[in-house]
């Protein structure tokens, strides 16, 4: 069959993530084909009509603008699609021949940083198992905050970590696919499976150790947890395979002790009315509870709910940081101020490490740091062990809160390619050109 040069190039690339939705930049637009373009179609509610395919033959196609893919790509990854989204790499004016495109990003439902896919009030997880030997390790990244959990320990406890956390995407060995489907297939859950050699021990502690940058995991407490180090490196490689390669915000990665947490199955959530109910307009606890002024707030209280606290200690630390701040009614309200005017640090620090931050975000960022210092001194002075220690560990960050103030224009365009960001006298080169 003849093709034309352009579908040539569109199933080249379409082969590279066939089981993706292909989203193929022409010009002002994107276009989808085939069997992608009749799946787009019905979930975005879009014309299908047809495109030459050569050789007196054609293909579907759908598509929609360019600039209007922050309202078509959240639809289609809320559907469960994964996207391939394939950009024109260099300017069409300045070629005679085919444009070269390639796939900058392949968004999931459990990877992916835009604000228009996102929930702000609560976490975007992915997951990973690796089972051996009865033991079941799993671990959970948050890229748009670089939160990295892992655990490990038997199906029924495993079971109830996914029942918590919740993640939006789960990973697996495509080896071990029919003892997935037997022991923790969900109706309508997003599940991604990898090749066997990603699921080894050497690749997974390579990639932990590369990403950072230590010679040992003995510091983060995981090194004997092989299952869940395993699980881990997979999440790593999945990244990669994503092109999600700027990675550098995800700094820790943390051992969930089963210890010191109850664990909920999901009956127990459902039937308790946790976060979610059968009945329409009900109340659920979350709904009830949730008085948080952050989205970061939102995500932990979130978090606190789904895994109850089940050591005395910790319990009593707890309602000790919350009655002193009861009991200095003035020094809470000027808390809830404070908290009230703050960006959400967690996501716009993976959206600097992604080199996806607008200028707007870095004033929202600079305007935050600048509450930190009365939130430090506050916290301090409240007479609790715990919010003194959290005082401790504030960053008020002066350097970089004065270089955005001194280097970044106070009204400056949202949109980078708009100019007008960077003050004069900052650099001689670039106000050479403004004049």
């Amino acid at each position: 069959m003849v093709e034309t040069p352009l579908m040539k190039q569109y199933y080249e690339v379409k082969g590279k993530h066939p089981d993706a939705v292909l989203l193929f930049r022409v010009g002002d637009f994107y276009e989808t084909y085939s069997d992608d373009a009749v799946k787009a179609s019905k979930i975005l509610g879009i014309t299908l009509t047809k495109r030459s395919n050569g050789g007196g033959t054609s293909t579907e196609m759908a598509g929609f603008p360019y600039h209007a893919i922050d309202t078509y790509l959240p639809k289609l990854v809320r559907a469960g699609q994964r996207v391939a989204i394939c950009e024109q790499l260099e300017d069409p004016s300045k070629t005679k021949k085919l444009v070269k495109r390639g796939i900058t990003e392949l968004v999931t439902p459990g990877v992916s940083l835009s604000d228009s896919i996102l929930e702000n009030r609560e976490n975007n997880f992915l997951a990973a198992l690796h089972f051996s030997q009865s033991i079941v390790g799993v671990s959970f990244l948050d890229i748009s905050t670089g939160e990295f959990l892992v655990a490990q320990g038997s199906v029924d406890y495993v079971d109830k970590l996914l029942n918590s956390f919740q993640p939006k995407e789960i990973l697996y060995n495509r080896c071990q696919e029919q003892w997935y489907k037997e022991t923790f297939h969900r109706e309508n859950e997003c599940v991604n499976k990898l090749d066997d050699w990603i699921f080894t021990s050497q690749a997974a502690h390579d990639k932990l150790l590369a990403q950072f940058e230590t010679t040992s995991l003995k510091g983060f407490g995981i090194a004997d947890m092989t299952q869940a180090v395993i699980a881990a490196g997979a999440i790593l490689y999945y990244l990669d395979i994503t092109e999600h390669k700027l990675t550098s915000h995800i700094r820790n990665i943390a051992r969930i002790d089963q210890d010191n947490y109850v664990w909920l199955d999901k009956f127990t959530i459902r039937n308790l009315e946790l976060f979610g109910s059968e009945n329409v307009g009900a109340k659920t606890l979350l709904s009830v509870l949730d008085n948080t002024k952050t989205p970061m707030g939102a995500r932990l209280l979130r978090r606190w709910i789904a895994l109850p606290l089940r050591q005395v200690a910790d319990i009593h630390a707890r309602l000790d940081a919350v009655q002193s701040m009861v009991e200095q009614p003035t020094a809470l309200d000027e808390l809830s101020v404070m908290l009230k005017s703050m960006c959400d640090l967690e996501r716009i620090v993976a959206r600097v490490a992604t080199n996806r931050i607008t200028p707007r975000e870095l004033l929202q960022l600079q305007k935050t740091l600048e509450e930190i210092v009365p939130l430090k001194n506050l916290c301090a002075n409240m007479g609790n062990e715990a919010l003194q220690a959290f005082s401790h560990q504030l960053n008020p960050c002066e350097v970089l809160c004065e270089r955005i103030k001194t280097e970044i224009q106070p009204e400056a365009n949202n949109a980078i390619n708009k100019g007008n960001i960077i003050l004069p006298g900052i650099n001689k080169e670039l106000d050479n050109l403004r004049e």
